[in-house]
């Protein structure tokens, strides 16, 4: 830990005893560049401190840019996560929440790349417990949405040889994006199938291989003014620009898609093996952004592995409204896992979804 210091009070954070933003230290998994600073968020719950310090809920925040206005120590947590992460504090966990490498603190911020994600929740995890030994205790679950399930399965995936000294009783993964191309999860990609400003994201964040292709050669003059919005401003600002301005896949990009992601980093994918914990997996079935056939592939290939995975699947949930949807079954799957009886996988029993459904009106968050 270098720097802890108040942070910015937010109504969703009625739980929390102390709030503070912090600066910790972790290593560059993506340009090779040693220690670097990045920056978080840490809470404590109110209420009596168990035996043995505060179980920790380490975060992985989806998308919202790579422009350090973005990151959520500057700019607060949205709404919808903070009301997520105000339900641990409830429930008596301790909330780490990283900014990420390079989002809030200095370097780009390399999106999407599950290894550095990864890190930056496992060194968030060990600045804390080392900032405050007597009221944190080494039981981590580790959970993330979205960009942020990348960051999760990969924060389990490398924490044996990154970070054997940290205890992972549990990973939770919403929203899952990850790709497993061994295992025949690549029905769906972010390239492909999403607006153009997350590709935006990607070229500014570091998915254009060192020495590569530069950024501008792949966009048309009508995509210029999106990629440079890409590295200033949030994701909220680059769907705004893509509406006003009329900026889609099709009239952005020199190429097609699958031109264009040849020329990145495959940067969403994993090859499947058995993760350090027990791994909960939600999804909600409707589920627009990462379809819900696609997240149950990445299922299926974590259960090929040996996983002792739990996957869930919520009708009327859209990609939004899993992060809060799936609380109440993660919750009992944590439970159970700290008391050292886990939930029984129910690898043979998952069923490939359908098309996404309807979504259920008038659920908070659920847009």
């Amino acid at each position: 830990m270098l720097r802890t210091e108040p942070m910015t009070a937010q109504p969703e954070f009625t739980q929390a005893s102390e709030m503070k933003r912090i600066l910790y230290t972790s290593t560059d998994a993506r340009w090779g560049s040693g220690v670097i600073p990045v920056s978080g968020t840490l809470y404590l719950p109110k209420g009596v401190m168990p035996s043995g310090g505060w179980p920790i809920l380490a975060w992985g925040h989806g998308t919202l840019g790579v422009a350090d206005q973005c990151a959520p120590s500057w700019k607060l947590h949205r709404p919808r996560d903070a009301s997520y992460l105000n339900r641990w504090l409830e429930q008596g966990f301790a909330v780490v929440a990283t900014d990420y490498q390079g989002l809030g603190g200095p370097g780009p911020h390399p999106y999407l790349f599950w290894e550095a994600e990864g890190r930056s929740i496992l060194d968030s995890v060990r600045a804390a417990l080392a900032a405050y030994p007597d009221r944190l205790a080494n039981q981590i679950v580790v959970s993330g949405q979205s960009q942020g399930s990348g960051s999760s399965l990969g924060a389990s995936r490398v924490a044996p040889t990154y970070a054997p000294d940290l205890h992972l009783v549990a990973t939770i993964a919403t929203g899952i994006v990850p790709s497993f191309p061994q295992n025949g999860s690549n029905v769906w990609r972010l390239t492909e199938h999403l607006g153009p400003r997350f590709t935006m994201l990607r070229l500014v964040g570091g998915a254009i291989p060192d020495n590569g292709i530069p950024a501008s050669n792949l966009v048309t003059p009508k995509g210029q003014a999106l990629l440079e919005m890409a590295s200033k401003t949030c994701v909220d600002e680059l769907r705004g620009a893509e509406q006003q301005l009329g900026i889609t896949a099709e009239n952005a990009f020199t190429m097609d898609a699958a031109a264009l992601q040849a020329k990145l980093t495959p940067s969403t994918d994993m090859t499947a093996v058995r993760l350090p914990a027990p791994l909960f997996l939600g999804t909600g079935l409707s589920d627009r952004s990462v379809p819900p056939k696609h997240q149950h592939a990445v299922a299926v290939a974590l259960c090929s592995a040996g996983n002792p995975l739990t996957w869930r699947t919520y009708h009327g949930t859209t990609h939004n409204g899993i992060v809060n949807a799936a609380f109440n079954d993660e919750l009992a799957f944590v439970r159970q896992a700290i008391a050292g009886t886990p939930t029984a996988s129910n690898c043979g029993a998952i069923v490939a979804p359908g098309e996404p459904e309807k979504p259920t009106e008038g659920v908070l968050f659920n847009d």
